[in-house]
């Protein structure tokens, strides 16, 4: 179990951010293997010194965690240009890399690519309400 899961979208973060197609628990299917992919919105202060006097500001940001096949999770990050249908993801493994899913609303999938090693395998996942 994640320890991120326990965090949740809770209404002390739902002012601050706007949910996206992407947020919540996926069941995927990852090259013809199962995997699982979670993104949450969780708190992000940042603290700033100058000498001896800090400030924290508080903020959200979305993190996920992938799992493949039963695999331990890892963590992905969101890059940028991501907007629109189209999810650009930071798979964070030992062998770090750019994915992408594109969002199918008429039957709320999403379906792209991871890259390993230079080689690109398909990604389709189904949202878990």
């Amino acid at each position: 179990m994640l320890p991120i899961l326990a965090l949740s979208t809770s209404s002390a973060f739902g002012g601050l951010i706007t949910k996206q197609w992407y947020h919540g628990s996926w069941d995927c299917n990852i090259d013809g293997r199962p995997a699982k992919m979670v993104w949450q919105v969780v708190n992000d202060p940042q603290t700033s010194c100058h000498g001896d006097i800090c400030s924290t500001t508080s903020g959200v940001k979305t993190i996920g965690w992938f799992s493949d096949n039963g695999a331990p999770w890892v963590r992905l990050g969101i890059n940028p240009g991501t907007n629109g249908n189209r999810l650009k993801i930071r798979y964070m493994g030992q062998e770090p890399d750019n994915w992408y899913l594109d969002f199918v609303s008429h039957n709320t999938t999403a379906v792209g690519k991871t890259t390993w090693r230079g080689k690109q395998y398909p990604l389709s996942c189904w949202n878990r309400h």
